[in-house]
């Protein structure tokens, strides 16, 4: 089975790469913008037409969350005008598309974990960027998954493990926000979950949206506070709240998934998240593993 990468270079773009040798039956092509410009229609209809892959995992996203208030153009362009483009791609060629969404699609007002039927209510620009992208898939693509994942994290690139582990080392002290709720998640766990989902689904017809993040739930000042310990960094955590913090994009204070559909369907059994970000780190500290 082929399978069409888009966004490769990032977290679960290269998570998936360094899972290519479990998946002998799969044969992938990795792109990200050097290779196909996923705003460009054309390009991507004539990579499809010419590969022919069966699923198109679109790993492609504008994360600048913040930046996103003030200059939302880019972030609608590739969260959602792309995402149609993709969409009508995979269904005008009959490919499964794999969408990777975000718990940014809800407000963070809830009192349980979020459910896939749930009401969405987006807060930020970005938030409503990839609501759009989701609103695209559901209006154009014939077989598609969506999957909403919440704090992602891995060895590559930018993310807020390795910015707590920078900023302990240099600074020795950091303050972090206690009172946003949600549940990290190892991007690894994530393309395992697509790999193992795709062999079950490619051919079922119709849209689904489904939620995964690792097990359990935390704040973002224990995530930080497992990181110190994980890693042996010598650095003091100080709690504060969200109104001490200020950022120009709003976010969800309560970000925890029911995750109960997608076990249910495909029989994953899903990592803690404590023990993920313990791999994680070893991977960090210890590349060559």
């Amino acid at each position: 089975m082929k399978i069409l990468v888009t966004g490769s270079n990032g977290q679960l773009g290269n998570e998936l790469r360094t899972l290519t040798p479990d998946y002998p039956d799969f044969t992938f092509i990795f792109t990200d913008i050097a290779e196909l410009d996923i705003t460009r229609e054309e390009d991507v209809e004539q990579l499809v037409k010419n590969e022919k892959p069966a699923v198109i995992i679109n790993c492609a996203a504008y994360t600048a969350v913040d930046k996103a208030e003030s200059d939302e153009q880019p972030a609608f362009i590739i969260n959602a005008s792309s995402v149609g483009i993709l969409a009508r791609t995979a269904a005008k060629f009959n490919a499964l598309l794999i969408h990777i969404s975000t718990d940014y699609v809800f407000d963070g007002k809830s009192y349980r974990p979020y459910r896939e039927d749930d009401l969405t209510n987006p807060i930020s620009r970005y938030a409503m960027s990839k609501y759009a992208g989701e609103l695209a898939v559901q209006a154009f693509a014939h077989r598609a998954l969506i999957i909403r994942t919440s704090w992602l994290y891995s060895e590559f690139g930018h993310n807020f493990v390795k910015t707590v582990m920078r900023y302990g080392k240099e600074r020795g002290e950091m303050k972090i926000v206690f009172d946003q709720t949600g549940t990290p998640t190892y991007a690894r766990d994530l393309a395992k979950a697509i790999l193992e989902i795709i062999p079950q689904n490619h051919e079922n017809p119709g849209v689904e949206i489904f939620h995964f993040s690792d097990e359990g739930v935390t704040s973002w000042y224990d995530f930080a506070q497992a990181i110190i310990e994980f890693t042996g960094i010598k650095c003091s955590l100080f709690p504060i709240l969200t109104e001490d913090y200020p950022l120009p994009a709003i976010r969800p204070f309560y970000s925890v998934f029911d995750k109960g559909k997608i076990k249910k369907h495909f029989h994953l059994e899903i990592p803690f998240w404590r023990d993920s970000l313990k791999i994680c780190i070893q991977r960090i500290m210890n590349p060559e593993i």
